[in-house]
């Protein structure tokens, strides 16, 4: 665990009725400016983990520190500065209209209904659901009540955000704005922390990765450490990013470890100025 984090998650048990043990001695930091992911198989018990993180369960062993404090002392005042968005939104979603799941929160929190309308339509703007506000969530399709959810929580600007496969069932364009959506709260000093098992955003998002397995934790060190090396990989059940892949199937060897075609393109960028630059040195001798 790192020292100083805004979000820490010590040793954690947790078993469902039944005995079903879900997690065991699982461990996971965020600090301020840094996104960082969970990765592993469908029932690794990541869901579990971020309800752990956002007090909405209590593990039967371990802790979760909100800076330097339990978040246990810290409730229910701490719960505005955390924001979970769920991985089913149909398990978030109950207001009648999407302007009111996006003002709960903020009705909760200020005295004014134009400072709340306010805020409604600015985080409707960002995410592109002005036209939505007054349709009822039941009605929209998948991707249309995923970007609600995700409003919902970014209208109260928490110091985390905790989010559950945030671009399941979304368009290719709006996995780029959900990017971006993490990218602008990263740069903002907040703690992101994402639960997936799409490599391709993984890769394009996160500082640094971690692999739940068998309800234990593994890695947390930087993401190309982690997403270059298919051995840590196979526990998560996931392969590396295409761009590794298909270098390999190429039997191109790059030392950069690209994990994106950014980083592909400035590796080639990189390594064409310095051919250029060794040529030129060359020329320079032989006159």
């Amino acid at each position: 665990m790192r020292e100083g984090s805004l979000l820490t998650v010590k040793n954690i048990h947790f078993r469902y009725p039944g005995n079903v043990q879900v997690l065991n001695g699982a461990s996971f930091s965020a600090e301020r400016g840094e996104v960082v992911a969970i990765i592993g198989s469908n029932g690794s018990g990541k869901t579990t983990l971020l309800l752990i993180a956002a007090g909405l369960l209590d593990p039967q062993n371990g802790l979760v520190l909100l800076g330097e404090k339990p978040l246990r002392e810290q409730l229910p005042e701490a719960r505005k500065k955390i924001g979970l968005v769920f991985q089913d939104p149909n398990d978030q979603l109950f207001n009648p209209t999407v302007y009111d799941e996006i003002a709960f929160t903020l009705r909760q929190l200020l005295s004014s209904e134009e400072e709340v309308e306010r805020k409604v339509r600015q985080v409707a703007q960002k995410l592109k659901l002005g036209n939505l506000l007054a349709r009822p969530p039941f009605k929209l399709s998948m991707g249309e009540k995923r970007r609600v959810t995700l409003a919902s929580v970014l209208a109260y600007d928490p110091d985390i955000l905790l989010l559950d496969e945030p671009t399941a069932n979304l368009s290719v364009k709006y996995v780029e704005e959900t990017e971006q959506v993490i990218m602008n709260a990263k740069n903002a000093g907040k703690a992101v922390v994402i639960a997936s098992h799409d490599v391709e955003f993984v890769a394009n998002v996160s500082d640094r990765v971690y692999i739940i397995n068998e309800g234990s934790m593994q890695g947390g060190s930087n993401a190309k450490s982690i997403l270059t090396d298919e051995s840590m990989l196979k526990f998560a059940d996931m392969r590396p990013p295409l761009v590794l892949q298909t270098l390999k199937v190429l039997r191109l060897e790059s030392h950069d470890n690209p994990l994106t075609i950014k980083d592909l393109t400035e590796a080639s960028n990189g390594n064409t100025h310095r051919k250029q630059r060794s040529s030129q040195t060359q020329r320079s001798k032989r006159r």
